[in-house]
C-alpha cells in the first residue's frame, strides 16, 4: 500500500500546524518533519507538541528527516542520541541519516569503513528504541548509486538499516527503474518530486506520469507499504503542492 504525504522541510517557512492543515486539505495521509526547523534535535516538547498536531488531525508521522551526517554529525556537536530522543518523542517509525560527506566514487577504504562501522552502531540504539534508521537516497554520500547503496546495505548488514529513495538529478526513467528493482528489499519511504532531467528545475508533477507510474509499478510488487511523500514543488508554493498532491492522489488510486 502507498500512503501519500508531504516533506515537512517542501514549506520551512510555514509553522506545523500550517503543514498539518495544508496536508489535510490536499487529503493526503503522512508527513515527514524536518529536525532542522519544525522538530529541532533535542526539543523534546515540540516533538511531542507535533506528534500531537498530527496524530489529533488524524494524519501519521512517516519518517523524521533529520541531516545526521555519519562521520561528521557527532564532532560538530549533533549527537544521535539527541536526534533519536527527538524521533522517539515524535513517534516516528523513521529516522532519515545521511551516508557521509563524500561521494561513493570519491570515499576511499578509510571513509567506507567509518560509515560502515558507525551505521551499525546508530542502527542498534534505534532498534532498542524501536526505530528505523533509512539512507538518504542522495549525491554526494555513499548512497548516490544503487550499485553504492546496495554495496553499504550490505556490507552494514544489520536488519535495522534502509534506505530512502528518488530520482537522480540525470532523471533517466530506465535507469532509475532498475535502481529501484535493485534496492526494492530495502526501500522504506519515497520521496516525490518531477524535475527537468539534468537539472534542479522544478516541474508540475504531473508532467512526469509516465516516469512514476513506472516507479509505482516497480514498488508496488514489494509487498510492503511505503511512504510517498511530495518533496520540492514549484516555487515552494502551497499552490502548487495542491496540483502535484491532487496528481499523487489520482496515480496511486490505480497503482
Amino acid at each position: 500500500m502507498f500512503i501519500p504525504g508531504l516533506v515537512s522541510v517542501t514549506f520551512r517557512r510555514l509553522a506545523p500546524a500550517d503543514i498539518v492543515a495544508l496536508v489535510n486539505k490536499a487529503g493526503l495521509k503522512a508527513i515527514e518533519w524536518g529536525g532542522d526547523v519544525h522538530v529541532p534535535y533535542g526539543n523534546i516538547l515540540r516533538a511531542r507538541e507535533v506528534r500531537k498536531l498530527t496524530q489529533d488531525a488524524g494524519l501519521s508521522v512517516a519518517a523524521y528527516g533529520s541531516y545526521y551526517r555519519l562521520g561528521s554529525s557527532e564532532q560538530e556537536g549533533l549527537s544521535f542520541q539527541s536526534v533519536l530522543e527527538t524521533a522517539v518523542a515524535l513517534e516516528t517509525p523513521v529516522i532519515r541519516v545521511w551516508a557521509g560527506t563524500k561521494s561513493s566514487a570519491g570515499a576511499d577504504d578509510g571513509d567506507w569503513r567509518m560509515i560502515i562501522d558507525q551505521s551499525r552502531l546508530i542502527a542498534e540504539l534505534a532498534r532498542s528504541a524501536g526505530v528505523t534508521v533509512a539512507y538518504e537516497y542522495h549525491d554526494g554520500t555513499l548512497t548516490d548509486t544503487w550499485l553504492s547503496t546496495q554495496r553499504l546495505l550490505q556490507e552494514v548488514n544489520h536488519p535495522n538499516v534502509r534506505t530512502l529513495w528518488q530520482p537522480s538529478v540525470a532523471n533517466i526513467v530506465d535507469e532509475e527503474v532498475e535502481a529501484l528493482r535493485q534496492l526494492l528489499g530495502h526501500v522504506a519511504n519515497i520521496h516525490v518530486f518531477h524535475w527537468r532531467a539534468g537539472t534542479q528545475a522544478r516541474l508540475p508533477l504531473a508532467d512526469g506520469g509516465m516516469n512514476w507510474r513506472r516507479y509505482f509499478d516497480v514498488l508496488s510488487s514489494s509487498g510492503r507499504d511505503h511512504h510517498t511523500l511530495i518533496e520540492f514543488v514549484r516555487g515552494d508554493e502551497p499552490a502548487a503542492f495542491m496540483e502535484d498532491a491532487q496528481a499523487l492522489r489520482q496515480w496511486l488510486e490505480t497503482a
